[in-house]
């Protein structure tokens, strides 16, 4: 723990170099630090029932944090390398189980508590520019400052987050930042390919030209939902990510449409089949074999109406047949809402948004869930279904010089895990984040 603290506080002071350089002129690295510190507290709510992966229906406050070194190099011409060594702990409310759509998109599906220390993100990326319109890219997280062409084509490899290039929604989609929601981070029906902290090993590719991106990603797969070790059957057990980027104008304001589509393949188990094996007590698990796969779809906007006031929407949808295998109980989601900055108070730098989420299930994974089955975040034994449906307001401050922000942040949670017999639940929130 001593060295990791002696290497981030080395890393800052030579990041403050990296900061004052001219932003025009090729950087050689880039060099920063976050920490987040976020805790939730859920009054008592009730419930006609409870199973073994519900939310506690007693009162409960819990605290995650995360914190990150980001380091950015350039190697040769074009080539440069990220690694982020991260420390993570702490725990969700009712150890991140009973709501599909969980209020904290900072912590992760572990069962310990305790800090640990590991490799976020280390992966090599070469990129190929032609033409001569360029962008001036600034100093930032895992990005080097300089001009960069809007035409080119790049490639990376190792491990990464997916939702570090795909579903990256102007005003939804950093819960260090944004709505603290899992449903507002990203598409909630993508099940998308990640260890139980959130990271993948795989393939990245990016063709990038003025006014759009097309983005494609090759993953492997971990062996066991919600697991951590990487199945070795490349063949059998990988997804493949594919997302088109159109960017506009509206009036002269800023507008971006994604459309995302996806197919895992793994060993997967089956709802249908797990309930035909044993109907009063079904386990998704039993029934896992080679040769299943999940597909889905997602679509996300963001639109500036004013230079201090824009909206978004998603909506996605997967088949629902197999198990979830990566993310969160999802298989259909609908998410809307707007953020508003300060300038008309005074506040330039603050902000304030405002969604709402509605989330839903395949008949299968319904069924399954009625029957008594269990998935790995959510479970009450049966179910009274009706949707999920969660509303989110925060009130982010900028607290320091744009390096401290402190957030206020409450939701609204009707029908957790989808059922109707228990709920609703308020989640009040205050998140503390630090970056340089």
């Amino acid at each position: 723990m001593k060295k990791y603290l002696t290497f981030i506080i080395i890393s800052l002071l030579s990041g403050h170099y990296a900061l004052a350089q001219d932003t025009v002129k090729q950087q050689r690295y880039s060099l920063h630090f976050q920490e987040t510190t976020i805790t939730q507290d859920k009054p008592p709510f009730s419930a006609s029932y409870s199973g073994l992966n519900s939310l506690s229906t007693l009162g409960e406050t819990q605290t995650s944090i995360t914190s990150t070194l980001f380091g950015d190099a350039r190697l040769w011409k074009g080539a440069d390398i990220v690694f982020n060594p991260e420390i993570s702990g702490g725990s969700g409310l009712s150890k991140t189980t009973g709501i599909a759509a969980f209020p904290n998109g900072e912590v992760y599906r572990v069962g310990s508590t305790q800090p640990a220390i590991y490799i976020a993100r280390l992966y090599l990326r070469q990129t190929f520019e032609w033409g001569k319109e360029k962008d001036t890219i600034t100093d930032d997280q895992n990005q080097i400052a300089g001009l960069k062409s809007k035409r080119y084509f790049s490639i990376a490899a190792g491990k990464y987050a997916l939702a570090d290039f795909f579903d990256n929604n102007q005003f939804s989609h950093d819960p260090r930042m944004q709505f603290m929601n899992w449903a507002l981070m990203d598409n909630g029906a993508w099940d998308y390919a990640a260890n139980t902290r959130g990271y993948v090993l795989g393939l990245y590719t990016e063709l990038g030209q003025p006014d759009w991106t097309l983005r494609f990603s090759f993953t492997m797969v971990v062996t066991q939902a919600n697991g951590s070790v990487w199945d070795a059957k490349v063949l059998h057990a990988n997804t493949q990510n594919i997302e088109y980027e159109r960017r506009y104008t509206i009036g002269g304001q800023k507008g971006t449409v994604r459309l995302l589509g996806y197919l895992n393949n793994g060993k997967f188990g089956n709802y249908d089949q797990a309930i035909a094996q044993n109907p009063k007590a079904p386990n998704v698990d039993s029934t896992e074999a080679y040769g299943r796969h999940k597909v889905g779809f997602g679509i996300s906007a963001d639109q500036y109406l004013t230079s201090d006031f824009g909206v978004f929407a998603r909506a996605s949808w997967n088949d629902g047949h197999t198990e979830t295998w990566f993310f969160t109980e999802i298989d259909r989601s609908i998410s809307f809402g707007a953020e508003l900055k300060g300038t008309s108070w005074k506040r330039p730098d603050d902000e304030i948004g405002l969604a709402f989420i509605g989330d839903g299930l395949s008949s299968e994974h319904r069924n399954y869930l009625a029957d008594g089955g269990y998935g790995f975040i959510i479970g009450d034994g049966k179910l009274n279904y009706a949707p999920e449906m969660v509303a989110e307001i925060y009130y982010k401050i900028n607290a320091y010089q744009k390096k401290l922000w402190i957030t206020p942040d409450y939701q609204f949670i009707l029908n957790p895990a989808y059922n109707a017999s228990r709920g609703p639940v308020n989640v009040f929130s205050l998140r503390m984040h630090v970056e340089f």
